[in-house]
C-alpha cells in the first residue's frame, strides 16, 4: 500500500484518522496512540509481510538496548560500549543480509573464481530508512542525549506510517516530544487543511509529473546500446534527473502533509536543490534529513580538526562513500557517491581559496554535474553509463546543418510530445516557482487553497490506475 492509491486515500487514511481523533475526543489517549501504532504496523505489514516479524523484533530489540544504555551507570564505560556495538552490529547485520548479500556473493565469486548461487533476497521496504533512525537512537542513548522514552511513544517514533517507508529520516528528539504533548491530541482543522494542501502537491508531483517521466526514462535506460543518439541521451538523462526529484520530494510532501494532519511536524527533505550554484549547496538542499544523519553520525566521527588524514576532504569522501553504498548494493552507487564527494570537496576548496565561477557558469556546471551523476546512479552497469555518456557526446548522430539539427530536434519533440511538455513544466517548477516548504510556510486556509488542493487531488485520482512504485522503495 502506498500513499497514491485508492486503498490508502479512501480506506486506510480516513479510518485511521477518524479512529485516532475519536478516541482522543473521548479521552482514551493511550488507546488512541496504540490505535495509531497498530494502524502503522498494518500499513507496513501490507508492504513487507514476510519481513514484518523481523521488523517488529528489530524495533523492540532496539528499544531494549537503548533503554538499557540510558539506565546504565556512566562509569560502566566498557559495558556500555559493548552494548552499543552489539546494537549497531545487529542493525547493520540485518540491513546487510537483506540488501548486500548478493552483492558480496557476486564480488566473492569474481575475486575467488567460485560459483556460489545468488540468494535473490527481496529487499524489505523502508529498511534503509528505519535502520538509520534506530542507529541514531542507540548512539544518542549512549551519548546520554535521550531519556527513557515511554514504549508507546517510542513505537510511534519508529512506526508512524507517514515517514516509515521512504522517510524523511526523523530524529527522536524532534518527534517523540510531539507525541508526548497532549496539545497535539486534539483535532486541529487548520493543520488538517494545511496537511491536505501539502499532500495534494506531493500527490501531483508523483502522479502527474514523476510517473510518466520515470516510465519513459526507464524504457530508455533499460535498453542501452553502444550507439545512442545525442538528443535522446541528453533528453532521457535530464528526464530521469527531474523525475527522481519529483518522485522523492513528492513522497516527502505527502508524508509531511499526513504528519500535519495528525499534528506532527516532520522535517522537510528538499529545498529547491536544482537552484544550487555548487555541489555543497546542492547537498544542503537535496534529501536534507539524510544529509543531516550522515553529517552527525559519519562525517563527525571521521573528521578531526588538525589531523591531516582525518581532515575535511577525507571525512567528506568517507561520508559520500557511505551514502553511495547506502543507496544501493552496486559499485555504480559507490562511484556515484565518491563522484558527489569529489564535487563537494572541489566546491569547498574553491570557497576556501576565494575562487568563484561567474554565476551563470556556476549554475550550468552544477546542473551538468547533477545530470551526469544521475546517469551513473540509474544505469544498471558501468558499461551502460559509459554508453550514455558517449551518446551525450555523439555529435555524429546529428545532421550536418543547423536546419537539419533543428528539424531532427523537432522530430524528436513530436515523437515524445507529452514527456517533452511534462519535462519543460517540471524544469519550470524547479527553477522558477516556490517550493513546497515555502508554500507551506505561507499557507492560509482559504477557498482558493481549498480549490487548488481539490483540483490537484481530483486530477491525481483520475490517474491512480497508472501509479508507478516510488523509486526509493528499491533502496
Amino acid at each position: 500500500m502506498i500513499f497514491s492509491t485508492y486503498q490508502f486515500i479512501f480506506l486506510f487514511l480516513p479510518v485511521t484518522f477518524c479512529g485516532y481523533f475519536l478516541l482522543n475526543r473521548f479521552r482514551y489517549y493511550s488507546i488512541a496512540k496504540i490505535w495509531l501504532v497498530l494502524a502503522s504496523l498494518y500499513f507496513y505489514g501490507q508492504g513487507s509481510p514476510d519481513f514484518f516479524p523481523f521488523f517488529l523484533g528489530s524495533v523492540v530489540g532496539n528499544y531494549i538496548v537503548g533503554t538499557s544504555l540510558v539506565r546504565m551507570d556512566g562509569e560502566q564505560k566498557t559495558q556500555r560500549k559493548l552494548l552499543l556495538l552489539i546494537g549497531i552490529l545487529a542493525n547493520v547485520g540485518l540491513l546487510g543480509y537483506y540488501k548486500y548479500t548478493d552483492f558480496f556473493i557476486e564480488n566473492w565469486n569474481f575475486l575467488s573464481g567460485s560459483d556460489y548461487a545468488l540468494k535473490h533476497i527481496v529487499l524489505p521496504i523502508g529498511i534503509s530508512f528505519f535502520t538509520f533512525q534506530l542507529i541514531a537512537f542507540l548512539v544518542d542513548s549512549y551519548r546520554g542525549e535521550t531519556k527513557e522514552y515511554d514504549m508507546i511513544n517510542y513505537l510511534l517514533f519508529i512506526t508512524f506510517f507517514p515517514q516509515l517507508i521512504v522517510g524523511p529520516i526523523i530524529h527522536h528528539a524532534e518527534v517523540v516530544p510531539q507525541f508526548e504533548d497532549e496539545g497535539n491530541l486534539k483535532l486541529n482543522p487548520e493543520h488538517v487543511a494545511a496537511g491536505l494542501f501539502l499532500f495534494s502537491i506531493g500527490c501531483a508531483k508523483k502522479i502527474l509529473l514523476a510517473d510518466p517521466l520515470t516510465t519513459d526514462a526507464q524504457a530508455f535506460f533499460g535498453n542501452i546500446t553502444d550507439s545512442l543518439p545525442m538528443i535522446g541521451s541528453w533528453f532521457h538523462s535530464i528526464e530521469y534527473t527531474v523525475s527522481y526529484y519529483f518522485d522523492l520530494s513528492g513522497y516527502a510532501d505527502m508524508a509531511i502533509g499526513l504528519g500535519m494532519m495528525f499534528n506532527i511536524v516532520i522535517p522537510h527533505n528538499f529545498d529547491s536543490p536544482y537552484k544550487a550554484r555548487n555541489f555543497q549547496d546542492y547537498w544542503r538542499r537535496w534529501h536534507m534529513t539524510l544529509s543531516r544523519f550522515l553529517s552527525n553520525y559519519i562525517f563527525r566521527s571521521v573528521y578531526k580538526k588538525g589531523t591531516k588524514w582525518r581532515n575535511y576532504y577525507v571525512a567528506t569522501l568517507a561520508t559520500f562513500f557511505v551514502s553511495g553504498f547506502w543507496h544501493g548494493a552496486g559499485w555504480t552507487f559507490v562511484v556515484w557517491g565518491l563522484v558527489n564527494g569529489f564535487f563537494v570537496c572541489t566546491a569547498s576548496w574553491m570557497k576556501r581559496k576565494g575562487k568563484r565561477f561567474p554565476t551563470p557558469l556556476a549554475y550550468l556546471l552544477t546542473a551538468l554535474g547533477v545530470v551526469a551523476a544521475r546517469v551513473l546512479f540509474v544505469a544498471n552497469t558501468f558499461t551502460d553509463a559509459w554508453n550514455v555518456y558517449r551518446g551525450m557526446l555523439n555529435v555524429s548522430s546529428l545532421e550536418h546543418s543547423v536546419y537539419g539539427v533543428l528539424r531532427q530536434g523537432w522530430g524528436f519533440v513530436k515523437a515524445n510530445g507529452r514527456c517533452t511538455v511534462l519535462l519543460l513544466i517540471g524544469l519550470f517548477i524547479c527553477w522558477f516557482l516556490p517550493n513546497s516548504k515555502t508554500m507551506q510556510e505561507k499557507f492560509r486556509p482559504t477557498w482558493k487553497t481549498a480549490l487548488y488542493a481539490a483540483i490537484l487531488l481530483i486530477a491525481c485520482i483520475t490517474q491512480m490506475n497508472q501509479v508507478v512504485q516510488f523509486l526509493y522503495f528499491q533502496f
